[in-house]
C-alpha cells in the first residue's frame, strides 16, 4: 500500500462544457479541496458517494427548473446519467408522472363538445431516443441536430409505456389528444409513422414546427401554438412534456405533468 502523509486531492465538481463562453456554467465553489492523511481505498469509495450525491443534486435542480440553461451534462456525472436513465430510477419516475396525470385526468369533468384537450410533447415524453443517446453519451456531448435528424428519420425510437398507458387512457376518457413537437415538417411522415408503430394511434392535432416556427424558443413557438388553440375554443386540460419548455409560457395548462430527463435542455 502507497502511504502518503498529507494528500490535497484537488478535485473540480461539475465543469460542465458549454460551447459559448457567454452560459452560465453553474459552476459549484472551487476549489473542492478533500485532505486526507492516509492513501486508502476507502478515501476513493467516500469520493464516489459524494460525487453520486452531488449528482443526485444537479439532477432535482435540473428537474425543478433551478438550473438553466445548460449545454451539456456535467463531466463528473456521466456514469450517473448513464445509470439512472438506463436503470430502474428512471423508470419508476416515469410511472409516478402517469400515474399522477391520470389521477388527475379522471378528475375532470368533460364538456362533451370536443374541445378539451390534452397536449403531448413527443421525444422523450411519447417516444424515447435513448438508443440515440447512447451513442452519444448521455447528453455529455454537444446537442448535434444534424445527427439528431439522421436519427429521427429511422422511424426506430420507442415507446415510452407509462405514456403510452396514460395516453391510451386519456383517449379512453375522452380527451382530444393534440400532439406538439419541436421536430420540423420536414419529418411529418416518419413521424407518423413512428408514433403509430410503438403503438400511439387516433390523435386529433400532430403539430410540427412549420417555415415560421424556425429559430424561435421552445417556450415561445409552444406558447403561440397553445394560445391559437385557445383561440379556437379549445380548453387545455392537461399537458405533458419532458421539458419545462413544453410546459411554461402562456396560455398554459390547466394541470402540466413534468417527465424526467437530466440528459439536455430545450430553452
Amino acid at each position: 500500500m502507497i502511504f502518503v502523509p498529507r494528500l490535497f486531492l484537488l478535485f473540480s465538481l461539475f465543469s460542465i462544457v458549454f460551447s459559448h463562453e457567454s452560459v452560465d456554467s453553474h459552476l459549484l465553489p472551487r476549489p473542492l479541496i478533500l485532505e486526507y492523511p492516509d492513501y486508502k481505498e476507502t478515501h476513493f469509495k467516500e469520493l464516489k458517494e459524494e460525487i453520486r450525491l452531488q449528482c443526485t443534486s444537479w439532477r432535482f435542480a435540473v428537474e425543478a427548473n433551478n438550473l438553466n440553461p445548460w449545454k451539456t451534462i456535467p463531466q463528473e456525472c456521466a456514469d450517473y446519467v448513464k445509470d439512472y436513465m438506463t436503470g430502474r430510477e428512471y423508470v419508476i419516475d416515469l410511472q409516478r408522472v402517469s400515474e399522477e396525470a391520470m389521477v388527475y385526468a379522471k378528475t375532470v369533468e368533460l364538456t362533451g363538445d370536443g374541445k378539451d384537450v390534452w397536449i403531448f410533447d413527443i421525444d422523450e415524453t411519447l417516444l424515447s431516443n435513448l438508443p440515440y443517446y447512447a451513442e452519444h453519451g448521455y447528453g455529455l456531448e454537444i446537442f448535434d441536430h444534424g445527427e439528431f435528424d439522421k436519427w429521427v428519420e429511422k422511424g426506430m425510437s420507442p415507446a415510452i409505456q407509462p405514456s403510452l398507458k396514460l395516453y391510451d387512457e386519456v383517449l379512453r376518457l375522452g380527451y382530444q389528444v393534440f400532439l406538439m413537437t419541436g421536430r420540423n415538417e420536414r419529418h411529418w411522415g416518419t413521424t407518423v409513422e413512428n408514433l403509430i408503430n410503438a403503438g400511439f394511434r387516433d390523435w386529433d392535432k400532430l403539430i410540427l414546427r412549420g417555415s415560421d416556427d424556425h429559430g424561435k424558443l421552445a417556450t415561445i413557438y409552444k406558447s403561440e401554438k397553445r394560445s391559437e388553440m385557445e383561440k379556437e375554443g379549445y380548453r387545455i386540460l392537461g399537458n405533458s412534456g419532458d421539458q419545462w419548455s413544453d410546459l411554461l409560457g402562456t396560455s398554459m395548462s390547466s394541470r402540466s405533468f413534468k417527465l424526467p430527463n437530466p440528459m439536455y435542455y430545450i430553452p
